[in-house]
């Protein structure tokens, strides 16, 4: 149960400065749209460390904090509460003292909780203030397998679940035996446990690829592949199988690369999964992409963009006509940021229309049309159609091609508003590949308001962040000073249970916006190179990607060493 935050807690939260009345205001209407826990939301906004939280909480409510992952619990006092009531109230034994037993609690005023507890122990209750995500932390490392003990208890089951017919090596199963067999329990549950693992750790891509002896499972968690299970090669078929079922593709057809979709439910919100199935020397190499809207908001506010940023895509995203670009590689979050321009613009005075392929997120209020090439439905020819449906503002999954690109600087110019992403490493580089494209220098000047360069950092787990003084020569060579010129405190990533020992959760956008003024247009007119038109932007203001990355770890939000993974040397 999630610990609602009193007027009380709130009013301390404010007068400590944690949080403005404007960001409370905020994370109230996030919470009332897309459900969740206030404090959450509040740390996700604001960056408030969940340890001031729960101190406010504790001084609001009048309970002793407590931190379990500093505790080490014994199973004489876990065995004094049923399992079901742990999981049922979030709550944690924690110690005994004759007739009182303490019991953290993430909600220690429920009182049908306290009730509960003293009848089934027969004990005086004390109750103490844990965090959410801590009490589940524990929960989970007290009462309940890991994803790896679960799988392999399931593949055991398997092995004893009339499986024996696809224990030989590359034994090829019939069509009919293929579908008998992905019903059955076992198989159901493993690839359930598979899904729902994925879900559950905020991956963005599940792998499942065949090996010579056995099979690999690995997930892509905040842009990073982690190995996680090896189950047994003989296993592989029935899996793809099940998984080509629940995708309704063809079970038969193993030559030829396979694409679907399905929607499944996992802890009680729809999870909607793009599968792509591949043939490869081993066998079916199976690749999932997660759609979790419960874990992508798609808010500027939530992005983590610095203000200045924030600002220049909002004032450019209120204009009636033009176009705004967003650049970067696959998995930069371009289609995120086009999404949170959308419902920073969202109107119901405004007709919006989007062509994708395929269409990732539903956006209510928001008409969307999905790509299909192989009945002639393209981005070009459905960028045509819609011109002639009333548009206000169009969003353009992907320009790929001059068509597709001719079309929507059409759109732009005769009064329409029109967000794309491009494949481009920077905000100056798209200006380049347009003009490659066959655009004239003069319609790219008329038309595009902004191009926003944009790369996905991982944040440091604030649970385990380590603070160091870089050495001078690296501070020196990256600008890491404080306002006194000193040498800055900085953080790396050290790794715990919280963060799967990585250092780092969760991601944040940086970015560099291209603002096409006066200066800028005049190089483009004359065809300039990328480096010119780079030199004049960062004249006139523009913050590179490595320099806002090194803004992020001077704030503590991400480590040097992520910042250099994925930002180039800032251009001279």
């Amino acid at each position: 149960m999630a610990l609602s935050l009193t007027k009380k807690v709130c009013d301390l939260l404010i007068t400590r400065g944690l949080v403005s009345e404007d960001d409370l205001n905020e994370a109230r209407k996030i919470c009332a749209e897309k459900g969740g826990s206030l404090s959450d939301i509040l740390v996700e906004m604001k960056g408030v460390s969940r340890d001031d939280l729960l101190t406010a909480l504790s001084e609001g409510l009048g309970f002793p904090p407590i931190k379990l992952s500093r505790y080490r619990i014994d199973e004489d006092i876990l065995g004094l509460i049923p399992k079901r009531i742990v999981l049922s109230y979030q709550i944690l034994p924690v110690s005994r003292v004759e007739k009182q037993l303490t019991v953290a609690m993430v909600d220690p005023m429920n009182i049908c909780a306290l009730d509960d507890l003293k009848i089934v122990t027969n004990l005086d209750i004390i109750p103490v203030i844990a965090a959410e995500d801590d009490m589940k932390e524990a929960i989970g490392r007290y009462y309940e397998k890991t994803a790896g003990e679960e799988i392999s208890e399931i593949v055991e089951g398997i092995k004893t679940a009339r499986m024996e017919m696809v224990a030989g090596e590359k034994e090829e199963i019939s069509a009919g035996e293929l579908v008998r067999i992905t019903a059955e329990a076992p198989v159901v549950k493993l690839t359930n446990m598979i899904l729902s693992t994925g879900v559950k750790e905020r991956a963005s891509d599940i792998l499942i690829e065949p090996m010579e002896a056995n099979s690999r499972v690995r997930y892509r968690v905040d842009g990073v592949l982690r190995e996680m299970y090896n189950p047994p090669g003989k296993f592989h078929q029935a899996l793809v199988s099940r998984i080509k079922v629940m995708s309704d593709l063809d079970i038969a057809e193993r030559r030829l690369p396979q694409d679907g979709r399905f929607r499944i439910k996992v802890e009680g919100r729809k999870v909607d999964f793009r599968v792509s199935v591949a043939p490869s020397s081993f066998g079916e190499t199976v690749v999932l992409r997660i759609l979790d809207k419960g874990q992508t908001r798609a808010e500027l506010d939530m992005l983590g963009l610095k203000d200045r940023d924030k600002q220049k895509i909002m004032a450019s995203s209120e204009r009636p006509t033009g176009m705004i670009l967003v650049c970067g590689p696959t998995g930069s979050g371009k289609t995120t940021t086009l999404y949170s321009i959308l419902r920073h613009v969202d109107d119901p005075g405004k007709n919006i229309v989007t062509v994708e392929d395929p269409v990732e997120y539903e956006l209510e209020g928001i008409n969307q049309v999905n790509i299909n090439e192989d009945v002639g439905l393209t981005f070009a020819g459905s960028l045509r159609s819609i011109l002639r449906q009333d548009p206000d503002i169009i969003m353009v999954g992907e320009i790929r091609d001059h068509d597709t690109l001719d079309v929507a600087i059409k759109a732009a110019l005769t009064g329409h508003l029109v967000l794309s992403t491009l494949h481009t490493n920077t905000a100056s580089g798209s200006v380049v590949r347009m003009i490659n494209m066959g655009v004239e220098p003069f319609l790219i000047v008329a038309s595009v308001e902004l191009i926003v360069a944009q790369r996905l950092l991982r944040k440091l787990c604030p649970e385990c962040r380590e603070a160091y003084t870089p050495p001078e020569d690296i501070a020196a060579r990256y600008g890491l000073f404080d306002k006194n010129g000193n040498i800055a405190k900085i953080y790396r990533p050290v790794g715990c249970k919280r963060c799967l020992n990585s250092g780092y959760r969760g991601r944040t956008a940086i970015v560099e916006c291209l603002k096409l003024t006066p200066a800028v247009k005049e190089l483009i007119f004359r065809r300039a190179q990328e480096f010119e038109i780079d030199k004049v932007a960062r004249a006139e203001g523009m913050v590179t990607l490595r320099e806002n990355g090194m803004e992020n770890v001077l704030d503590g939000v991400s480590s040097l060493e992520d910042v250099l993974r994925v930002t180039v040397e800032t251009r001279d």
